[in-house]
């Protein structure tokens, strides 16, 4: 006890030294303020209290005011003395790392090996003149001295053109990297926040708010600093992101006043005082603790973070669990390396690909070079009975060194490592520009998977309508007005209670400004319904401002803020006799229900009996709400001082109230939404509406948008029917009643966010149709949280929006509107378009070079094509190719078929046709030229040429026809639905003719100029021309290939697939996933296998959070019937045991679920039937699952356990 004295008395003391020369001369240092944050609740409370006096202490202390916030002339000083609210962020990697990464790639490694070999080589002179002949075939090099002399040339050339591709390779990642911390930024820029400075509420970047600000906290919020609460009402906070805890935490000034950032405001409002900013806030410290700042090694990191947590839990007491401080970090690392973590069905499919054909090509350059090596020992040491002559065998490595380069060369041009440049160029392009149409993405898969959209869920207002609310029409005292009345209709008593009800019972911060513009609308700012009923009572020739300041935001006794359940807002008010007044309003038919009497016409209360309410609702609400009017009802209910209610008994409380009046308010749909709705319909999307606001309004504006026709077979129901029909008796949701609903479901109404959430999943989980639905929700409210982390894209609001939906979506659309995600389905088809175009046409390039080099090197001991050519051709197809055909821009077109679907294969049969036919067609052409072209041209064979001998004039033809072939092709290559025209919409395109042009006058330099390192000789214009005539002959056969119908070739069918079983791993298959993937990163250039590594990674643990998540989703709603197919694939290999939470549950990116765990479709099992047993077709699909107890049991953890409370925070 001594020493705790001791050391108390002693950091008094020390405190008081601070405080008398403190910096900047405010009243408190950072580290007071830092101790002060790291209490709760009474501790705080007494802290304060002991510390400052009480809140307007420290107020003093920091020098703000309470009411008036800051004046704003020391801004840089606090920023000095408190820090400003900024993380730095990791350093982004140099230049020279992202060189030095290019630099791993295996094949080029190889490739400079060889070459340096090759080049120490040429530089060797067997000793003794004469030996020439006795090496054998190896000395008919040497003829010339001159052409012996540049042997090196062909080394050198291979070095340069690594360094090119190694160049073009780092500059690619580096403008990803930047273009990344730009969307980054440019997300956090967007994030503001309500600050009062100089009496003025005004709207703040998040990075601009200083220690001292008094800042206005209102429902949804995602708190940005650390503060302490001066004021507030009915706060309630999440802060499962810092302690794990997933219950709401009361707040209030008196009892719990500390307020952390990096938390979610879920109900309430307040006002606060910010304590602390950027590192020194809670999440600031968490951060620093795991290094944010430093660069440090991503992988050391990762291995780190355990331990370091640890040791974060000790050293803070807030954090009351470790798993609080990794999701964090998990999270943000995950927004830092967007581009490493995300995989969606796309990159998946392409995963496949890449590394199938990988292998290929592995095989391929192998078999070359044994070809090569033994052809050569074979003829000279066993025909020719040649000695192997040690001064000879100098020349024998060369040999074996070109057969090296040759095979190597085979293999650089197998591997397609252009495909990961061209999804990634592609998604970025999509990105950039979608930022123009309005969606920032904060997801780059989102942007691909939005074209596989079948579904989209979306809410009314502000999305579908302008989400400008008038009140146009109302009922009071007796009479239903179908406009505004003049006041002089109002008796008196009715109007004042009405005035203040309406401006005493909202949120201060709801205001209705005069007009920027001259003639323009008044500025609503705030609640929309609210500004609604602000502008009632400005029509009525009153003005709210006045009732305010009569009654500030400190004197309102209690309030029962909006939320979800209530459906209503109440404020109590103590009037000057001592007794109480509570205005209420809400939705119409939820505060009749609780009213007992009602003004009449001269404002006095009568009787308000169940059959009145019935006759109001047929009279009044509904013929409003079938106009499409929101119908608001406002009451009030007076009460006695003495004895005091008990306020916290709501339900007594919220009853035998007395109705003033019923508000119809109008909001009108957006003029574009009618005309997007029916392109997404074209589009084979169906758009459904979720809504909480009564049916008849909801049909109403979905006539209106024509989400419904009169007529058709379609369900407009609300949430209390939506239950009724989807539960069986003991309430649990069963995926077989659901099925019976949705596909006829067009309208939700009255749904609260569970149902939302519901119906999403739903919808995914159906295994009605044979593709699985792919989803997209648009949310705007903290409560649509849920569902937008389910669905396959989430949509969040960038204006009405809360925080909390930001975070949880995938897409911001900036200006709410419902004709921006049509441009995100255009957007996200094109990107599935341009990758299956750059697929057509590096395909055939590679099996054409394959097949040439393998061919031409077993017949003639050496490749037609040389590894500087291959190098060049590479370059071509690759990233030139992956630019022009990658930002190709989306067309109308796009929108008028149906989406492809998750397990569609990503080489259609048209592709295929295309692939084989002009692969044919190519072969053809250059076989004629190797073997004939001499006698064609009439010029010397260059075949059989010896090491070292000069570039021929035939194999230079061969090249060129080659490259212009490719070049040609690129062109058919824009078409991938065997359209006719492929000239089509080509000047829209700049990136694409400057590259086709650009390309070509290269190819023109490297053969005339070109000389020995590219082994081409110049061409005289009657060669050009004939290699220009069979390039454009391609053109011609892109039109006898579309005249093929692809009905007779029925061999296709089966072509494109990439084997069913490889495209859905079904459980055997997961082992055997990751060690192909293994193999791949030998085989793959290192951008590759970085992001193959990632990818396995995260893969392993998606599918582990995945198999989890699905059935702790089951454990959670439906305990005894397991219709879904989710629970069957809780894997023994998945089993963790509850001790260990450190899983984030929910993956911030929400990557495409792996498909084993979403779906077996039907196609697997053949034409097998769909069987009668529809609760679980995993059984029928013959995949022998593994039906584990013990998993299950794990898996579906008790409510008590650390995976349930993470789970149900979301």
């Amino acid at each position: 006890m001594g020493d705790l004295t001791n050391s108390d008395y002693y950091s008094k003391n020390q405190r008081n030294d601070v405080s008398s020369n403190h910096e900047g001369g405010f009243g408190v240092s950072v580290m007071e303020l830092r101790e002060l944050m790291e209490l709760r609740g009474s501790e705080a409370v007494v802290k304060i209290q002991e510390e400052y006096g009480d809140m307007d202490g420290l107020c003093q202390r920091l020098r703000t005011s309470p009411t008036e916030g800051l004046t704003g002339d020391d801004l840089d000083k606090r920023k000095e003395v408190y820090g400003e609210n900024l993380i730095p962020p990791k350093k982004p990697k140099t230049f020279l790392q992202l060189v030095w990464e290019a630099l791993q790639d295996v094949t080029l490694i190889i490739l400079e090996v060889a070459a340096l070999i090759s080049l120490g080589l040429s530089f060797y002179q067997p000793p003794g003149g004469d030996s020439g002949e006795s090496c054998g075939t190896a000395a008919a090099g040497a003829e010339d001295e001159g052409e012996a002399e540049a042997g090196w040339i062909e080394g050198a050339a291979i070095l340069l053109s690594v360094v090119c591709v190694v160049l073009v390779t780092a500059f690619n990642d580096w403008s990803k990297e930047k273009q990344f911390r730009g969307l980054q930024s440019r997300i956090e820029q967007e994030q503001k926040f309500q600050v009062v400075r100089g009496a003025q509420v005004i709207q703040l970047p998040v990075a601009d708010i200083v220690v001292g600000d008094i800042a206005q906290i209102k429902y949804g919020d995602l708190l940005p600093t650390d503060g302490v609460l001066i004021q507030g009402n009915d706060l309630k906070i999440d802060e499962s992101s810092l302690t794990g805890e997933s219950d709401h935490v009361k707040k209030a000034a008196d009892r719990d006043p500390m307020l952390l950032s990096g938390t979610h405001v879920m109900e309430g409002s307040g006002r606060m005082l910010v304590t602390a900013v950027g590192v020194n806030s809670q999440t600031g410290i968490i951060f620093t603790l795991l290094g944010a700042g430093e660069p440090g090694e991503e992988e050391k990191k990762e291995k780190k973070v355990k331990k370091q947590d640890g040791a974060a839990a000790m050293e803070m007491q807030p954090l009351k669990s470790a798993e609080g401080g990794e999701m964090e970090e998990k999270e943000e690392k995950k927004k830092a390396n967007v581009s490493k973590k995300e995989k969606s069905v796309l990159q998946g499919k392409l995963t496949k690909l890449a590394v199938q054909i990988g292998k290929a090509g592995l095989v391929m350059s192998a078999i070359t070079v044994i070809i090569l090596v033994l052809y050569f020992a074979v003829d000279n040491f066993v025909l020719q009975k040649r000695p192997w002559l040690t001064e000879c065998t100098p020349i024998y490595v060369q040999y074996f060194v070109k057969f090296f380069i040759i095979g190597v060369t085979v293999l650089v041009v197998a591997v397609p490592e252009g495909l990961p440049l061209a999804v990634t160029i592609s998604l970025a392009y999509s990105v950039k520009k979608m930022m123009k149409d309005n969606n920032l993405v904060r997801h780059l898969d989102a942007c691909e998977t939005m074209g596989n959209a079948t579904a989209i869920c979306s809410d009314k207002t502000g999305t579908l309508t302008t989400n400008r609310m008038t009140a146009v029409a109302c009922y009071v005292g007796d009479v239903h007005y179908k406009e505004i009345p003049d006041p002089g209709l109002l008796s008196v008593k009715s109007l004042d209670i009405l005035v203040n009800a309406i401006s005493l019972n909202s949120a201060y911060t709801t205001k209705i400004l005069p007009a920027t513009k001259e003639g323009g609308l008044p500025m609503q700012v705030g609640n929309k319904t609210e500004c609604g009923l602000l502008g009632l009572v400005l029509d009525l020739k009153r003005d709210y401002q006045p009732v305010r300041n009569q009654i500030p935001e400190e004197k309102l006794y209690k309030v029962y803020t909006f939320n979800s359940v209530r459906k209503s807002m109440s404020t109590v008010i103590k009037l000057p006799d001592g007794s109480f007044r509570m205005y209420s309003k809400g939705a119409s038919e939820i505060v009749l229900k609780k009213c007992t009497k009602i003004l009449n016409q001269e404002g006095e209360p009568r009787v308000f009996r169940p059959r009145d309410k019935d006759e109001m609702v047929k009279k009044v609400i509904e013929p409003m709400a079938c106009d499409g009017l929101r119908t608001i009802c406002v009451a009030y209910r007076d009460f006695p001082g003495d004895p005091e209610p008990l306020w916290d008994n709501e339900n007594d409380i919220l009853n035998e109230l007395t109705a003033v009046c019923v508000v119809g308010i109008e909001d009108p749909v957006r003029p574009e939404v009618p005309s997007a709705i029916v392109r997404c319909q074209r589009a084979g999307i169906t758009v459904r509406m979720v809504t909480g606001d009564n049916i008849n309004t909801a049909r109403a504006i979905a006539i209106k948008c024509g989400i419904i026709h009169p007529g058709e077979d379609f369900l407009c129901i609300d949430g209390k029917e939506f239950n009724r029909r989807i539960r069986n008796e003991k309430g649990e949701v069963e995926q077989e009643r659901m099925d019976k609903v949705w596909p006829k479901l067009r309208v939700l109404a009255r749904s609260s966010p569970t149902d939302k959430h519901t119906l999403v999943k739903g919808i995914i989980d159906s295994c009605l149709t044979d593709q699985r639905q792919v989803v997209a929700v648009t949310g705007d409210g903290t409560n649509d949280g849920p569902a937008l982390k389910k669905a396959d894209v989430g949509f969040a609001m960038g204006i009405a929006g809360t925080d909390v939906a930001k975070e949880a979506s995938d897409i911001i659309l900036t200006d709410d509107n419902f004709s921006s995600i049509v441009k995100a389905v255009m957007w996200g088809r094109n990107v599935y378009d341009s990758i299956s175009k750059f697929l057509q046409f590096q395909l055939t390039v590679n099996v054409v070079a394959v097949i040439v080099a393998f061919t031409g090197a077993c017949i003639t001991q050496d490749s037609p094509l040389k590894a500087v050519q291959m190098l060049w051709v590479n370059l071509i197809m690759d990233t030139f190719a992956s630019l022009a055909l990658a930002t190709e821009p989306p067309t109308e077109a796009l929108l008028m078929r149906k989406p492809y679907g998750r397990n569609k294969p990503l080489i259609s049969s048209t592709m295929t046709k295309n692939i084989l036919g002009h692969g044919i067609y190519q072969l053809v052409i250059i076989f004629s030229l190797l073997f004939i072209g001499e006698q064609i041209f009439d010029i010397d064979s260059g075949r059989h040429a010896p090491l070292h001998s000069p570039p021929s004039e035939h194999y230079t033809i061969i090249f060129n026809t080659f490259v212009l072939m490719q070049l040609f092709n690129e062109i058919n290559a824009r078409k991938i639905h065997g359209e006719r025209n492929v000239f089509d919409g080509i000047f829209r395109n700049p990136i694409f003719c400057s590259i086709v042009f650009g390309t070509f006058a290269i190819q023109i330099v490297i053969v005339q100029f070109g000389g020995k390192p590219f082994s081409c000789t110049p061409l005289d214009l009657e060669k050009w021309g004939w290699c220009t005539f069979l390039g454009l002959g391609e053109l011609v056969w892109g039109q006898v290939i579309a005249t093929i119908p692809n009905s007779k070739l029925r061999f296709l069918r089966g072509a494109g697939q990439l084997t069913k079983k490889n495209e859905m791993p079904g459980d055997e298959d997961m082992n055997e996933d990751n060690e192909e993937i293994d193999h791949a990163e030998r085989e793959l250039r290192r951008g590759q296998v970085l992001w193959f590594r990632g990818l396995n990674r995260i893969q392993t643990q998606i599918r582990v959070v995945n198999a989890f998540r699905s059935s702790l989703y089951e454990g959670l709603e439906k305990p005894d019937s397991r219709p879904s197919i989710h629970n069957f694939m809780t894997h023994p290999e998945f089993r963790i045991e509850d001790t260990t939470p450190h899983i984030p549950l929910i993956d911030d990116t929400d990557l495409e679920e792996d498909p084993a765990l979403r779906m077996i479709p039907q196609s697997q099992t053949g034409s097998q039937p769909q069987s009668p047993n529809k609760k679980n077709n995993a059984v029928d699909s013959g995949i022998n699952l593994t039906i584990d107890t013990t998993s299950k049991s794990a898996a579906s953890s008790g409510p008590a356990s650390p995976l349930h409370s993470l789970e149900t925070s979301l």
